[in-house]
């Protein structure tokens, strides 16, 4: 029942949201249709709203499963304001943009209007859509703490335990009393009798563990948080059914590994329930829009760059001898093999005079860098200065063994002498361009590199992708990209 509950109060909160970006979708078109003509800061108005009305059941649509996919409907009572206001705006800045290369992708605007979309519209919806879902948001939030405030909307919470986990949960639950909980005692864990233990951290011991279903036949308890010892587990089961009989939701804290730095997660293996601990990002839909602008991103660079490409092709064969291509392996997500491809920069038997070279090395760890490796043909190094050599990986992209942001793929014979905590860098797909290139590449030792790409692993969001793909450009036209 309670879950149940949770369940429709959720979808409330979602058609609640998705009204306030139906209500911006009109507002701003009243905007900048009729108010701004009217001060006569625009020059002239925009097409009727029928034609743009085919527009808001895709915004509705990709604003509701991203709302829905981010962990915007938690209970606000765990969740700071300033958290879920970040969240909205992270999501109402991918759904702009998810919005526009759907629109300009598909070619909505030429087919809807048989002209350019109005881009003081499209900023003018962002804007309102995130304000109005925020404004929205901070209502239920002051009319929940009104209610609390009249001793209404409370959870009344049970803890079983008196470890240190115990003692964590109630001193959270205390610094956060705007979260609506309501701590009516502490159960211990063990068996015995309550001897002279009658309090734990000011809050009253009410009984054992073994007296749990008449303690909640006694007490008003809307739910339970086991925080025991994972000794103590094996004797839940006959609790958690009892408690089940009762209706009250249980929780149980799952600290049994207090020192992983991966996130938990609850899956589902056809009913038998698994405890996933994950520390690269694991949400289907968040990758998925990663997959889809790597494709979408990728063929248009492709399409773009073909002439500049075959005219490098036709230098690097004029120039030097070899191939064109420089085909290499190199190790992709959690160590599969895949071809990289890259414009030849070298001579043509450049792999066999490395290991004359190793005092050329300016990069410690593992890797190779050389900023004069007399190796790199006068070309390349103009191909290298500015990453000319790096377009055909957009294949690579393509093809699905890389993507346009992510840690840089390594060579095997590197991964090989990693230290156990660098190689969770291949936790995620490789990209042509990562956090390392836009914070000073060659400038950075091998260990800063590294831990520049685990920070982009355990922050990556797609606003992240495209933060770094717009810092790319500056990077590159300057020729700073320089390998």
């Amino acid at each position: 029942m309670l879950k149940e509950r949770a369940r429709l109060i959720a979808n409330g909160m979602l058609l609640m949201d998705l009204g306030a970006v139906a209500a911006a979708f009109f507002a701003s078109y009243w905007i900048r249709n009729s108010l701004l003509p009217w001060l006569g800061l625009t020059p002239r108005f925009l097409y009727p709203l029928p034609q743009y009305l085919p527009l808001l059941p895709l915004a509705l649509g990709l604003w509701g499963i991203l709302l829905s996919r981010s962990g915007a409907y938690r209970s606000h009572r765990v969740v700071s304001l300033m958290d879920e206001a970040w969240s909205i705006v992270k999501t109402s800045a991918l759904a702009l943009v998810l919005l526009v290369l759907v629109v300009y992708g598909m070619r909505l605007d030429e087919r809807l209007l048989g002209d350019q979309l109005s881009r003081l519209w499209l900023a003018f919806f962002a804007l309102l859509a995130t304000l109005l879902v925020l404004a929205h948001r901070t209502l239920v939030r002051v009319a929940s703490r009104y209610l609390r405030a009249r001793g209404l909307n409370y959870r009344n919470i049970l803890v079983v335990g008196t470890g240190p986990g115990a003692l964590l949960i109630l001193r959270t639950l205390e610094e956060h009393r705007h979260w609506g909980y309501h701590i009516v005692g502490v159960v211990r864990g063990d068996t015995a009798g309550p001897g002279s233990e009658t309090a734990l951290d000011g809050y009253r011991i009410v009984g054992t563990v073994d007296e749990l279903s008449d303690i909640v036949n006694r007490l008003v308890v809307d739910e339970v948080i086991f925080a025991v010892s994972r000794a103590d587990l094996e004797r839940l089961e006959a609790l958690l059914l009892a408690l089940e009989e009762q209706g009250v939701l249980v929780r149980v804290a799952l600290d049994l590994f207090p020192r992983t730095r991966a996130r938990a997660q609850l899956d589902d293996l056809d009913g038998t329930p698994l405890l996933t601990f994950s520390t690269a990002p694991s949400n289907p839909l968040l990758l998925g829009v990663k997959r889809g602008m790597d494709l979408v991103l990728a063929a248009v660079l492709l399409l773009l760059a073909l002439p500049a490409m075959g005219l490098i092709a036709l230098l690097i064969k004029a120039t030097s001898r070899g191939d064109v291509l420089f085909r290499q392996v190199r190790c992709g997500l959690n160590g599969r093999l895949f071809t990289l491809y890259k414009f030849r920069t070298m001579v043509e038997d450049a792999e066999l005079h490395r290991a004359d070279l190793e005092h050329l090395n300016e990069m410690t760890g593992p890797v190779f860098k050389a900023r004069e490796d007399p190796r790199v043909t006068r070309l390349g190094r103009l191909l290298r200065r500015f990453s000319l050599d790096e377009l055909p990986q957009l294949w690579n992209v393509l093809s699905g063994s890389m993507s346009l942001v992510g840690p840089r793929p390594p060579i095997p014979d590197e991964v090989a002498r990693y230290e156990r905590w660098q190689r969770r860098r291949l936790s995620m797909r490789p990209g042509l361009t990562c956090l390392w290139q836009v914070n000073g590449r060659n400038d950075l030792d091998f260990e800063q590199w590294m831990e520049l790409d685990l920070e982009y692993i355990d922050s990556w969001s797609p606003v992240l992708d495209v933060k770094i793909l717009l810092q790319t450009i500056p990077v590159v036209l300057s020729g700073r990209g320089a390998s």
